[in-house]
């Protein structure tokens, strides 16, 4: 198969697998294991679901909330899958045979973390339009983003990099949104 990673990632690769590494080895601890299994898996999808299905409960604009998120986190699964696909940056765990994958991974590449994208779009969306929950929302995104390098997925900088993006489409849904709502 040819390689068609981009050379910086093979730069950056070397330059941040010790600290992989070092996080992914948390996992050889049970319960931090599974706990960050649990927080894992609730990043995919489930969590995110039951937020957005739960807006009209939570808020007198809930209908319109639950469209706005729903928007942003399509928005974010075609821009991470797009990112994913063209930049071909490979996990951790591939590269090097001392970063173990302790939990299956739901593609192959490993730039930008999805988990993260939507974790840091859903908590930024959250903190906006509904502070209350915020402080369960924050805390559960903090956790999603360590569980992808605890796990042996991700590097931190693919995690940086969907927190960014995450971050970005939060403020791109929130301006529309809200200029929606003005005219």
């Amino acid at each position: 198969m040819h390689d068609r990673s981009l050379p910086v990632f093979e730069r950056l690769d070397l330059l941040e697998w010790r600290l992989c590494r070092q996080v992914a080895r948390l996992a050889l601890f049970r319960p931090i294991l599974t706990l960050f299994r649990i927080v894992s898996r609730l990043g995919d999808w489930p969590v995110w679901a039951l937020l957005t299905l739960s807006l009209p409960l939570h808020h007198a604009m809930g209908g319109w909330l639950f469209l706005e998120f729903g928007l942003a986190a399509g928005a974010g699964a075609l821009l991470y899958r797009a990112l994913k696909t063209r930049l071909c940056r490979e996990r951790p765990f591939i590269t090097f045979n001392t970063i173990n994958c302790t939990m299956p991974p739901l593609d192959r590449y490993s730039f930008p973390s999805g988990h993260t994208l939507h974790a840091a779009l859903f908590a930024s969306l959250t903190a906006q339009q509904l502070p209350e929950l915020a402080i369960l929302v924050t805390p559960l995104a903090l956790l999603i983003a360590l569980s992808r390098v605890i796990l042996g997925l991700h590097y931190v900088s693919d995690v940086l990099a969907g927190a960014l993006l995450g971050l970005g489409l939060a403020d791109v849904a929130i301006l529309t949104f809200e200029a929606l709502l003005t005219t």
